[in-house]
């Protein structure tokens, strides 16, 4: 029987709803998603695996122009995501009519490989918007397939996951047919802390924080988690720990019963915060929490 495996890399816009689309493939929640623009700072890679078949997706950041150190690592990791698909799925939502980055757009209207553009959030709009975007984006990307979608109502995702098995090469897997993702489990803590607060948070202060876990002990029935939450200073630090620790109670409770649901053991989950200044541009920094891959 022969097998088919390769790269499908999304990219687009910040907050069109990439996430949800790698999710709504994988059926687990491996991609954070909130309202908030810039949610996904790395280039995450979920595995959907069938008998004769593996599709290795990435998840990559919105695309932006960058202002500071953090954002330029977070595009190349958007940068990375061209050279190594085997198809393109290029994002984008209904009334937008262009990329933050045209230099982007260039090389998406001359991809060499597939393109299949998908138009998502279709369930907020009317047919005849729906129709006039469609032409839009024909006109604007003539050598993409069109697809209009809900990556959330779950609209059409099963023919693009058909379309994308269709254009993939003969090959064996490139990962173990077990395997979900490339990161370990502590990058899917430190996500879902994240996750949290961006939702509680207003302002700066998400986009200030990064997590850290020093500790991921598993036993057979439990978990111990000890995560840092760095913010850039001290005033952060204390709108995070809240009125009598109250705010940082909040997140501390709600990602473990998210924690508890993802790894489907009991969590004991330890939150500390420590203020690293200026983390965002300092190199070493992003370096060590994944982000300059130069």
């Amino acid at each position: 029987m022969s097998h088919k495996a390769g790269f499908v890399n999304i990219i687009g816009n910040p907050n069109v709803g990439k996430s949800t689309l790698m999710n709504a493939f994988i059926g687990e929640k491996l991609s954070i998603i909130t309202s908030k623009a810039q949610t996904t700072r790395h280039r995450i890679l979920g595995i959907v695996n069938g008998d004769d078949f593996q599709v290795v997706l990435s998840d990559t950041p919105g695309i932006i122009k960058p202002a500071y150190e953090l954002q330029e690592s977070m595009m190349d990791f958007v940068k990375s995501a061209f050279e190594d698909a085997d198809v393109l799925l290029y994002m984008v939502e209904i009334g937008e009519k262009n990329l933050k980055d045209e230099a982007f757009f260039k090389r998406i209207s001359h991809s060499k490989i597939p393109v299949l553009l998908l138009l998502n959030k279709i369930d907020t709009s009317d047919q005849e918007k729906l129709e006039e975007q469609m032409q839009f984006w024909s006109d604007k990307v003539p050598n993409a397939e069109l697809y209009p979608i809900s990556a959330l109502e779950n609209f059409n995702v099963k023919e693009v996951f058909n379309r994308i098995l269709e254009l993939l090469p003969e090959s064996p897997a490139f990962y173990p047919k077990d395997q979900l993702t490339d990161k370990p489990e502590r990058f899917f803590v430190n996500e879902n802390i994240r996750e949290k607060i961006l939702m509680h948070y207003k302002k700066e202060i998400p986009y200030a924080v990064e997590i850290e876990t020093e500790e991921f002990f598993e036993d057979e029935e439990i978990i111990r988690i000890r995560s840092v939450i760095m913010v850039e200073r001290e005033t952060q630090k204390g709108i995070i720990i809240g009125h009598k620790g109250s705010a940082l109670k909040r997140v501390g409770v709600e990602s473990r019963k998210d924690l508890e649901k993802f790894f489907g053991k009991q969590i004991h989950l330890e939150l500390y915060v420590k203020v690293n200044k200026n983390w965002r541009s300092n190199l070493r920094q992003l370096k060590r929490f994944g982000y300059n891959n130069k």
